[in-house]
């Protein structure tokens, strides 16, 4: 893995330089916490895996009203910061086979960095949803309760069933809920959970 050009506190700054909504902010901290997570149950580079997910939409406050710019746009952001094309590559990767960006409708995720990519963003819009459901609280929040709201497709809809499932490539769906969980329980207070 390449050495990171910026540190997570430069990374927050560049966020935050794009004038980011709340919640935009916790999905950024979410993913982070999930994706370091699982770096450390797999033995990855930790601060490299946390750097993509909380990067992976860097460009979503200039591209969500035009959704077909998201993750195009990154790239020169990315490029101006100095991350190499391997990195910037994997952050792109969670957008593949959306119809809404063209650009990336064809491709597939193939590594096991990808897969978990997705899948951890994609999860922390579930985990949001249930622990709003549960007066904020994620403190006591069980693997069975988040399995049942999973089931549940007409539960936070928007969020791919089928694109969490990708990481089944990596890990069992069981132990990426309860390593999610956990995730989320240590940053609780930096996205307004209790």
């Amino acid at each position: 893995m390449e050495k990171l050009p910026i540190t997570r506190e430069k990374a927050i700054e560049l966020l935050k330089s794009y004038n980011q909504e709340n919640s935009d902010m916790n999905h950024y901290l979410e993913s982070e916490a999930i994706i370091r997570e699982l770096a450390i149950r797999l033995g990855e580079d930790v601060e490299y895996w946390g750097m993509l997910g909380l990067l992976h939409d860097v460009d979503w406050a200039l591209t969500k009203n035009n959704v077909e710019e998201h993750c195009v746009k990154m790239n020169e952001i990315l490029k101006e910061q100095g991350f190499e094309e391997e990195f910037i590559q994997i952050a792109q990767s969670h957008a593949y086979n959306h119809d809404e960006i063209p650009c990336f409708k064809e491709k597939k995720r193939e590594k096991k960095i990808e897969h978990a990519l997705a899948a951890a963003e994609t999860l922390t819009g579930i985990i949001y949803a249930y622990a709003l459901m549960r007066q904020r609280k994620i403190s006591d929040m069980e693997v069975k309760g988040l399995k049942k709201k999973f089931k549940d497709k007409s539960f936070a809809a928007n969020c791919d069933r089928e694109i969490v499932k990708e990481i089944e490539n990596v890990i069992s769906l069981d132990e990426f809920f309860e390593l999610s969980i956990e995730a989320l329980k240590k940053i609780k207070g930096d996205i307004g959970l209790e």
